[in-house]
């Protein structure tokens, strides 16, 4: 999109180079958006997909090469401003203004905050040993990237999703791998229980010491100085020569208190994703919004919703009223594994399993109150995108029609919905 007139004025600011920041520039512009769009980001080079850094970057062979979020003349053509490796300090809301490290002062009319998150940290004796990584940016990438080359004992502190893509790929290397996690089952907060279950049991059929309810207690230093063990809170020790800690993220929202924007596990914001600020909006991983979905605020971690909550930022900026009410949806490569997720389950929902779990091939269908809420689909691509526009369309199945032999998701969504959606 070529546009060689451009309206005078400050424009518009994104704090944030990742995948939420890059779509509001991106919708800002597809929208007609005629004035400056600035965009200010932590990190050096080029914005770059975060999701691949713990999937196929990490796999043997693979080159440790970054995929970019948008090709190499985007922001050129678009007209759109990167000031790269200059991290914004303050905001100061009466001046409309964003001072930089280095210095300098941005002016916005419009300001977009996509921080983003930061791993969190382990705070037990010897957690800042060399050897002991987390696995957020590139550099976090291309440094493990380096070390799975060489590893033999591999530790992974948490059993989420990020914990267990690494697992998948050090065991694709080779590495023994053991993973401590202290709930009772793997990404218990995000799965059901017998979804949990079902990959406790495939990565043990990979070769992953998958140890629940049992967290890290201490790391052990070696004759090098880097670590040698994790002690966990068993008190049993497991050799480490290399430890990948995937305990969760925590919101980047300091900037945001700073200025005096609310704040509450993440940035606050409204159906419009506006702050408490109506010339600011909060969009992302930091972004602490209504949904409508889960019918309760929330704030969400996933490519789906970065993308979606750019878009919707960006429409707000151009004059839509309308709350964001967009179907979380997510996914996980773990190794020969490929799990995707409609909607947000909750405990006590009501499930019923579609395929052969045996077989690697099935699905998980949760329902509330009678109603199609949520899907867990492994290895099952048709069913997910069965799922997801059946429950935005709210005409799920109900839990007899799903239990009945033989019955197919897929077959159904072609029956109730219309041609438009289907």
């Amino acid at each position: 999109m070529a546009t060689t007139h451009r309206a005078p004025g400050p424009g518009t600011v994104i704090i944030g180079g990742g995948q939420a920041g890059l779509q509001v520039a991106d919708s800002l512009r597809a929208g007609g958006y005629t004035a400056p769009v600035t965009i200010i980001a932590d990190e050096h080079g080029t914005p770059y997909q975060r999701p691949p850094l713990s999937k196929d970057f990490l796999l043997p062979g693979k080159e440790a090469a970054p995929l970019p979020l948008r090709g190499p003349d985007f922001l050129a053509t678009h007209d759109i401003t990167l000031r790269a490796g200059t991290p914004a300090t303050a905001i100061d809301r009466g001046a409309r203004t964003v001072a930089l490290a280095d210095g300098t002062t941005v002016p916005f009319e419009h300001l977009v905050l996509a921080t983003g998150a930061r791993n969190r940290s382990l705070s037990c004796p010897g957690a800042g040993l060399p050897g002991i990584h987390g696995l957020k940016t590139l550099h976090d990438a291309e440094a493990l990237h380096l070390a799975l080359a060489a590893a033999r004992d591999v530790v992974v502190i948490g059993a989420g999703f990020i914990g267990l893509e690494f697992a998948a790929a050090a065991r694709a290397h080779g590495a023994r791998v053991t993973v401590l996690e202290f709930a009772p089952r793997p990404m218990g907060r995000a799965l059901t229980p017998l979804m949990g279950d079902y990959f406790a049991t495939h990565h043990a059929e990979q070769g992953v010491d998958l140890r629940l309810g049992e967290g890290i207690e201490s790391f052990t230093t070696g004759a090098d100085g880097s670590v040698a063990a994790a002690v966990s809170t068993t008190g049993t020790s497991y050799p480490a020569d290399l430890v990948v800690v995937g305990i969760g993220v925590v919101p980047n929202d300091s900037l945001a208190a700073e200025a005096g924007l609310a704040t509450e596990n993440g940035i606050v914001v409204d159906g419009g994703l506006r702050t408490s600020d109506p010339a600011i909006l909060a969009v992302g991983d930091c972004a602490n919004f209504p949904n409508t979905h889960a019918g309760t605020r929330t704030r969400l971690e996933s490519v789906q919703n970065a993308t979606d909550q750019g878009r919707h930022a960006a429409a707000t900026i151009l004059g839509t009223v309308a709350d964001y009410t967009e179907l979380p949806w997510f996914w996980s490569t773990q190794g020969p594994v490929r799990l995707q997720i409609a909607g947000l389950s909750a405990p006590g929902d009501q499930t019923t399993v579609l395929g052969d779990p045996a077989a690697g091939k099935f699905s998980v269908l949760c329902h509330r109150d009678g109603r199609l809420v949520a899907a867990e689909s492994v290895n099952s691509p048709a069913d997910h995108i069965a799922a997801r526009k059946l429950i935005a369309a709210g005409v799920g199945p109900a839990p007899e029609e799903a239990a009945a032999p033989g019955f197919s998701l897929k077959a159904h969504a072609k029956t109730v919905l219309v041609p438009s959606i289907a």
